[in-house]
């Protein structure tokens, strides 16, 4: 059974940490602690390879290696790690990879977005720059929990909703066209002439 932020966690905060323990670790001692650590993924998953090397080597080195990137919750999710290793990981994971833990239990989840305008032609906001502004703001909700249950922001750049921040999400921001529809008639002809 695993309960978020009240059996394990990091010194400041309630949330990140999900305890995992075995209920028989005489028969199965390397899982009696199996801690999943739950990481604040950067803004539309935008990583380069260095920082990915870095957070595989830190995972080597303090849990079982295990990872599942962005699952359901949009978080980086590290799998495996006793309790003795969380306070070091924390502080190598927010020294050396400027990173932060992501939201779990009774609080504001990490917000997530799509791509939004920084590589698609349909966005019709800045889905980054909300989910930037949105983690800032919310920064205290998103790692000490205060709520009776989670809540989600999450942002799509336009009505496709490629992020499905409406069926996943409490509180779903979705980019709109709010003009006259323009079309180059000019183009259009010419498409149909075949030029």
């Amino acid at each position: 059974p695993g309960k978020h932020g009240g059996i394990v966690g990091v010194l400041g905060y309630g949330g990140g940490i999900i305890g995992r323990y075995c209920d028989r670790p005489d028969l199965f001692p390397n899982v009696a602690h199996f801690h999943t650590v739950r990481v604040n993924q950067p803004a539309s998953k935008y990583y380069n390879t260095t920082v990915l090397r870095k957070i595989c080597d830190l995972w080597d080195k303090r849990g079982s290696g295990l990872t599942n990137m962005h699952g359901s919750t949009g978080d980086i999710v590290l799998l495996g790690t006793t309790t003795d290793h969380l306070e070091p990981l924390f502080y190598e994971l927010t020294h050396e990879l400027n990173m932060d833990l992501g939201g779990s239990g009774s609080n504001m989840r990490t917000p997530e977005s799509c791509l939004g305008m920084s590589r698609c032609e349909w966005s019709c906001i800045n889905t980054q720059d909300i989910i930037y502004d949105l983690t800032q703001e919310f920064q205290d909700a998103l790692h000490r929990p205060m709520f009776p249950y989670k809540f989600k922001f999450k942002a799509s750049g336009c009505p496709m909703d490629c992020v499905a921040a409406i069926a996943r999400s409490d509180c779903s921001i979705i980019g709109t066209w709010r003009d006259e529809i323009r079309i180059d008639q000019e183009a259009v002809k010419a498409y149909v002439g075949n030029e």
